[in-house]
């Protein structure tokens, strides 16, 4: 397998190094890595660089998605797509993929064990759903250099509970100091409280869980979330 790096800062390099570390007998290599001033130039050029790959790894910015998705599928290159804060261009994103029968591995958060506690959060929204002197709400804090807020992760937790309990959920994002990530869901009574936390001690399952999509996707056709990769490894 022949990977790309979109993005080279503390994700992407966390990506190399277990790529490093995890070289299956020399067919996992890693050939062009793409800074963000790299991955700013023409979609055209972009997929230039990128054609001869199996994947490619995306850990940039939000705004840049979109051409990256493009490129990735204009050269042939399946996609991971890392990076949060273009939910609102998921249809593009999609339509894209469609027009060049390409691929794509997207999600809020690539830890397994957050794909994990998303099942778990649901569940207890569904147990939860009869009993309205509880409310619901959501909790996140991360690195005080993640840009959006709430997080991806909490958005998507935030739909999950949703589904089960109806109305809104509200929740409270915290942004300070070197948080890798944490995720607290809480149903709040008179009395008493429940409370569902995820913790992430750094952010080599974030890489880890990208590299596992990686994997996954090569030879796959469409537009997949990164559960799709990890209820495969669940059901088997």
């Amino acid at each position: 397998m022949r990977l790309a790096l979109i993005g080279y800062g503390a994700m992407g390099r966390l990506v190399a190094n277990l790529v490093t570390s995890q070289a299956r007998t020399g067919n996992e290599e890693i050939g062009v890595t793409l800074t963000s001033r790299d991955a700013s130039q023409s979609v055209d050029d972009l997929a230039a660089s990128l054609r001869g790959h199996d994947v490619a790894i995306d850990f940039s910015v939000g705004t840049a998605v979109i051409a990256h998705v493009r490129a990735c599928a204009l050269a042939g290159v399946s996609l991971v797509e890392g990076t949060t804060g273009w939910k609102g261009q998921e249809a593009d994103a999609r339509q894209i993929i469609r027009e060049h029968n390409g691929a794509l591995v997207y999600g809020a958060n690539f830890s397994v064990g957050v794909s994990v506690f998303y099942r778990i959060v649901s569940h207890a929204a569904k147990l939860m759903a009869g009993l309205d002197q509880y409310e619901a709400f959501i909790e996140e804090a991360h690195h005080s250099r993640k840009r959006d807020a709430p997080s991806g992760t909490a958005l998507k937790l935030k739909d999950l509970m949703a589904e089960q309990l109806g109305g809104d959920v509200p929740i409270a994002s915290t942004r300070a100091g070197h948080i890798p990530g944490t995720h607290r869901v809480g149903f709040d009574s008179a009395a008493d409280q429940i409370t569902l936390t995820h913790m992430a001690r750094s952010r080599e399952g974030f890489a880890a869980g990208a590299l596992l999509a990686a994997r996954w996707v090569v030879g796959r056709k469409g537009v997949y979330e990164f559960s799709d990769v990890v209820d495969e490894i669940l059901n088997k």
